[in-house]
């Protein structure tokens, strides 16, 4: 059985505020956290601020790595975050 990608990303919300997460498939989890697959598939932190779209992901090798990136960027200041987001060219956040 083939290993899967493990992903780090970043989500901003309607109000601006950035989620952090991990996952093997960010486009799937996005639509989770949206409530497009289902009630309670998402992270509560989008309960009262809607996720809006995907700004940063990050590709690691395994699922440790993953959330270890993970813990490293939720311990950063949100202007260390946006740097990160800007540096990606992934979307103009």
């Amino acid at each position: 059985m083939a290993k899967s990608q493990w992903w780090v990303y970043m989500i901003k919300t309607q109000s601006g505020k950035l989620y952090t997460g991990i996952s093997t498939d960010v486009a799937r989890r996005f639509k989770e956290h949206r409530g497009e697959l289902g009630a309670n598939k998402g992270a509560k932190f989008f309960r009262s601020d809607a996720a809006l779209k995907v700004v940063y992901q990050e590709a690691c090798v395994d699922r440790s790595t993953a959330s270890k990136r993970e813990a490293e960027i939720k311990k950063m200041q949100r202007y260390q975050k946006l740097q990160l987001v800007d540096s990606s060219g992934l979307i103009n956040a």
